[in-house]
């Protein structure tokens, strides 16, 4: 829902009400994950994705039907179903999409839980004629919603355990289907060190649905000229700064002065928190000092293990630019589960 905030709010009054497409079910190798969302105006005019493209036209028309008689559906595409041959998902891939029209109070709750910097979930009524209700809960605060009594309840309970467990969730609960999607904070990445790899890497991020913090003690390096699209520019020590922003499992740090003085109270910071990936610049036989001194200094070697240095997917690459490619395919992967520090050779 995040990434389609800005263009729903450029469509203007004018395109309202509009259609709300979820995927709440996916099997083999369809394209898009749990909870992918287009938004559909009235006019046509769509933004979003549920399947990357393959099943785009056949939802947005479903979504054209659903504004006109304002009744949600529950779309089925698959290798059996001769809609989703002839748009793409013949491959083994198959998705269940979930079309509704919300109201302005529900887009309006769904947009603050998106932009929310704390975990939330969104239960929704799939069938039957509570079809399109939703109840709204933060990880630590009330819930609100429409949905009422014993049902409220039990979906409260449930959306309470996936968000415990992080992951979405498709639930039958008193002959009702219920879709629970959990909502992580939008991830940071932390750059410490405002150094040319640093300008490359907030660009890069950006695009990619990051947010971006750049810290450095040093005001030449500090200016927050030179990071037009950084979300933060911190002129401060990284220790006290990474201490006021504070780490979380949705922070990424990458650390890129390549001075001791500055990379190494940013390590001892980050190694210890829960922060997903935390990668230092430098070579083998920097990341071999390097993790002398971070020992030395009291850092447990399960801790430093956790680091990725050198830094980035070994991808060939030489420039400022390249290198910043290859760091945020690094964290990427790591944030989906896929990547792992090197094994560091044996002494």
């Amino acid at each position: 829902m995040r990434e389609l905030l800005p263009e729903i709010e450029s469509w203007g009054e004018e395109a309202q009400p509009l259609a709300l497409a979820t995927v709440v079910k996916t099997w083999g190798s369809a394209p898009r994950t749990l909870g992918s969302k287009m938004a559909v105006a009235k006019d046509g005019r769509f933004a979003g994705s549920v399947s990357g493209g393959c099943v785009e036209a056949a939802v947005v028309e479903a979504a054209g039907e659903a504004l006109r008689a304002g009744v949600p559906r529950l779309l089925s595409f698959g290798v059996a179903d001769e809609v989703a041959w002839s748009v793409g998902l013949s491959c083994g891939g198959a998705i269940e999409v979930f079309v509704d029209v919300p109201n302005a109070a529900a887009l309006a709750e769904l947009a603050s839980l998106s932009t929310s910097d704390r975990p939330a979930a969104v239960a929704t009524v799939m069938n039957g004629p509570l079809a399109g209700r939703r109840l709204f809960l933060h990880a630590d605060g009330p819930r609100r919603g429409t949905l009422t009594g014993t049902l409220a309840n039990k979906t409260a309970a449930a959306a309470d355990a996936a968000l415990h467990e992080g992951k979405s969730t498709r639930l039958r609960i008193d002959d009702h289907d219920v879709f629970v999607e959990v909502i992580r904070p939008a991830p940071t990445l932390i750059l410490v060190g405002g150094v040319h790899i640093a300008t490359a890497l907030t660009s890069i991020a950006r695009a990619s649905g990051y947010r971006t913090v750049v810290i450095d003690p040093r005001p030449a390096f500090a200016d927050a000229s030179r990071f037009p699209l950084a979300d933060k520019v911190v002129a401060s020590w990284p220790e006290e700064a990474l201490e006021r922003i504070g780490l979380t499992a949705d922070t990424a740090v990458a650390v890129l002065t390549h001075d001791p003085k500055l990379d190494d109270p940013a390590l001892r910071a980050a190694l210890p928190s829960p922060a997903f990936y935390v990668g230092a610049l430098g070579s083998q036989q920097t990341q071999a000092k390097r993790r002398k001194r971070l020992l030395e200094a009291g850092v447990s070697e399960a801790q430093v293990d956790r680091l990725f240095s050198p830094i980035g997917l070994d991808l060939g690459g030489r420039s400022p630019e390249e290198i910043a490619v290859a760091v945020m395919a690094e964290v990427v992967t790591a944030r989906n589960g896929r990547a792992r520090p090197r094994p560091r050779d044996p002494a």
